[in-house]
């Protein structure tokens, strides 16, 4: 039965082949490039036309394999929503003439009965199958903003719905749906190989309108769970995980401009993608880093069919958390240039941004969540089936006063008070006040109330423990995302500190915290032999004085920082001459107290004795 979508998607990966180099020269000769501009990211000029090769692969396959009529409104609706987007790379339209056209589009699939299952209502379910398929076909169409990108998280996202949809009854809908999807992940596998960094040819918005509208009619039909019914949770969730990074990406870039008083439809350099190349990845690590992500969306999609649905509720749950704490990690990049933000004047400017990651509301939000969530599991860790449904009425009978105890004892101890981007022990501290006093409140409340009849104290052990992992690890996220891109930045001089010592340290914390990324660390250079293989701050200690001789002469080094004053004379002076002689900048970051103003001169005031033994008298 594999067979049955592993032949169509070679057929078309091997036509799509053939037809992408024949799009490009017939775009090249057509004069339908894509020069550079300073809204678009790529720098060379670049051949259109890679959607005419997926377009025209698809539809041919689809016709030879399987015949026209049992696809007949979705080949129609492709083929217009084709022209549309070939009608935009060539003449370039108006954002509100393609939303029209999307619209009308939406509407041809609704009165055919293409529509989601999310509510009871028809008029409704009917409604938001217009904006999902409007919304994902544009999503598409922002996310084909870097080399690889689109068509990548496309094949995941594809291979991750038909992984989902597997095994498939022969006889239902998802069955013709997924045959028709490997089609489509054929031609765009095809057109990926010629797309990938340094890319030689676009897909355009032919190809991103194409892939969106078929991809958000594909996930319209709901799956049938593993015991033949399907749950509101998978319903809803299954769709929108496969498709996550798409609808990640639109919502960022979308409320960043509008945040920032610039129009939506506006290209630029704001995506996710940007953003990512903007803190110092390359291109091809920035685009595998979203690809891993709709790869992990993927997987946890498969899991919200395949596993019990309690468990993938808090699965869905600390994923999106995640999601939405690297969207504000990313939101307050800063991609766009301060006359652009000065411009607009009396709107919201992206200082906004702040809010999604400071004290504020949206910080109690999350920590809401996180005490539900801590709480919730810690029931399902120790109990099921029978056991669980004994114990499930304590659970919402006393989630109302462990929330409410929480979310008081954090706002007492200043839970929200720091910046998660300087999140340290002493932080963590706090959050372990904040657990003991909220968890122990909790208890006591309980107690008075019900005299604790019917709880368990295990219950509070294991949720106090989880708690203060999602509340330590949510501070902690920006720290590490961090230190990620640290290691993993292609950009800045290549960077070792000479001295692995206190002062080591500081230097490391300095440089890394660079708001420019000047610099990328390698490592530390420590004549203590003691020092050798050990990591001081996550970096190693690559050798003392010879090994620094060995990295110049192999030309690895740009930058040496001596951190230490301990260094004599004579080694100061051979480290200058063994930079000078490879041309390798040294430094040395130094930490002082600078008097800027002295403090201000006090005559010594005198006794009350002294004074009055001016005029003759002691008492």
């Amino acid at each position: 039965m594999l067979s049955t979508l592993l032949v169509p998607f070679f057929i078309a990966l091997a036509t799509s082949l053939v037809l992408v180099p024949v799009s490009r020269l017939m775009a090249i000769g057509l004069g339908q490039v894509a020069p550079p501009t300073s809204d678009r990211w790529h720098s060379k000029t670049t051949a259109l036309f890679g959607g005419v090769a997926i377009t025209l692969t698809s539809l041919a396959c689809v016709t030879a394999l399987f015949g026209y009529g049992q696809y007949a409104i979705l080949l129609a609706c492709s083929v217009a929503i084709f022209i549309v987007g070939l009608t935009d790379d060539v003449v370039s339209l108006r954002a509100s003439t393609k939303l029209v056209a999307e619209i009308a589009i939406a509407s041809v699939f609704v009165f055919f009965r293409y529509r989601l299952g999310w509510t009871e209502s028809l008029t409704l379910d009917s409604l938001l199958t217009i904006f999902w398929i409007v919304g994902i076909t544009n999503a598409f169409n922002l996310l084909d903003n870097m080399d690889g990108l689109c068509a990548g998280v496309a094949l995941i996202a594809g291979g991750a719905w038909l992984v989902a949809a597997w095994p498939v009854d022969v006889t239902s809908p998802a069955y013709l749906e997924a045959r028709y999807l490997a089609v489509v992940l054929g031609a765009t596998a095809g057109f990926l190989v010629y797309n990938l960094h340094p890319a030689s040819i676009f897909m355009g918005d032919s190809g991103a309108l194409f892939l969106g509208l078929n991809f958000a009619v594909v996930t319209l039909a709901p799956l049938e769970q593993d015991g033949g019914t399907a749950n509101l949770l998978s319903v809803v969730a299954l769709p929108v995980l496969v498709l996550l990074i798409p609808i990640f990406d639109m919502t960022l870039v979308t409320l960043s401009r509008l945040l920032s008083g610039r129009s939506a439809s506006t290209g630029g350099l704001d995506h996710s993608s940007h953003r990512l190349v903007s803190i110092g990845l390359s291109e091809r690590v920035a685009v595998a880093l979203l690809w891993s992500l709709a790869a992990l969306a993927g997987t946890v999609a498969v899991a919200v069919r395949h596993i019990d649905g309690t468990w993938s509720s808090l699965l869905v749950v600390g994923f999106l958390v995640g999601m939405a704490i690297f969207a504000a990690y990313l939101a307050r990049i800063q991609v766009y240039e301060d006359a652009d933000v000065r411009q607009t004047s009396g709107k919201i400017t992206p200082l906004i941004i702040d809010f999604v990651y400071r004290r504020r509301a949206a910080e109690v939000l999350l920590d809401m969540c996180l005490v539900s969530s801590a709480y919730y599991a810690s029931y399902r860790l120790l109990w099921a089936g029978e056991a669980l449904q004994a114990n499930f009425a304590s659970f919402l009978e006393s989630l109302p006063l462990v929330l409410g105890t929480q979310m008081v004892a954090l706002f007492a101890v200043g839970a929200y008070q720091g910046l998660w981007r300087y999140f340290g022990l002493m932080d963590s501290i706090v959050f372990v006040r904040a657990v003991v006093f909220g968890t122990i409140g909790a208890e006591l409340l309980i107690l008075y109330l019900s005299r604790f009849e019917g709880y368990s104290r295990a219950v509070f052990v294991v949720y106090a423990a989880l708690l203060l992992l999602m509340l330590t690890g949510s501070r902690a996220s920006f720290r590490l995302i961090s230190e990620f891109v640290n290691r993993w930045r292609q950009t800045g001089s290549r960077l070792v500190i000479y001295g692995a010592g206190d002062g080591g340290l500081v230097a490391a914390r300095e440089l890394l915290n660079d708001p420019h990324k000047r610099y990328r660390m390698l490592g530390f250079i420590d004549d203590d032999p003691n020092q050798a293989h050990v990591r001081v701050h996550g970096y190693p200690v690559l050798g003392g004085y010879r090994h620094l001789q060995t990295l110049l002469i192999r030309n690895a080094v740009d930058v040496v920082v001596v951190s230490t004053r301990l260094i004599d004379a004579e080694r100061l002076q051979w480290l200058r001459d063994l930079c000078d002689e490879h041309g390798v900048a040294l430094s040395r970051l130094q930490v002082d107290l600078e008097t800027l103003a002295p403090p201000p001169h006090r005559p010594r005031s005198t006794s009350r004795v002294e004074r009055s033994g001016n005029t003759g008298s002691v008492s």
